[in-house]
């Protein structure tokens, strides 16, 4: 029985561990997303449990940045943070 329960332990871990945003967002935690070079932000949403931002090129003058998109949550339980670093 032990031994069932600590495969069945490792296996969800295993599998959460390739889903960084679908964790960030339901279980808090941290997901760092580093947009293409060249490419800036310019608006970022959760469409149920996936992260779709909208970029578009860099100008010349344009400096990088580096975003923070955090849950609040009404407890503050389980709350995240999505870091969205642009770089040129």
């Amino acid at each position: 029985m032990k031994k069932l329960f600590i495969s069945i332990a490792l296996i969800g871990v295993l599998l959460l561990a390739g889903c960084d945003q679908w964790t960030a967002r339901n279980f808090g935690g941290d997901y760092t997303l580093e947009l293409p070079k060249g490419e800036k932000l310019v608006n970022i949403t959760w469409k149920d449990d996936s992260l779709w931002y909208l970029t578009e090129p860099m100008e010349d003058n344009y400096e990088p940045k580096e975003y923070k998109f955090e849950a609040d949550t009404v407890f503050g339980v389980f709350e995240g943070t999505v870091t969205i670093v642009e770089s040129r």
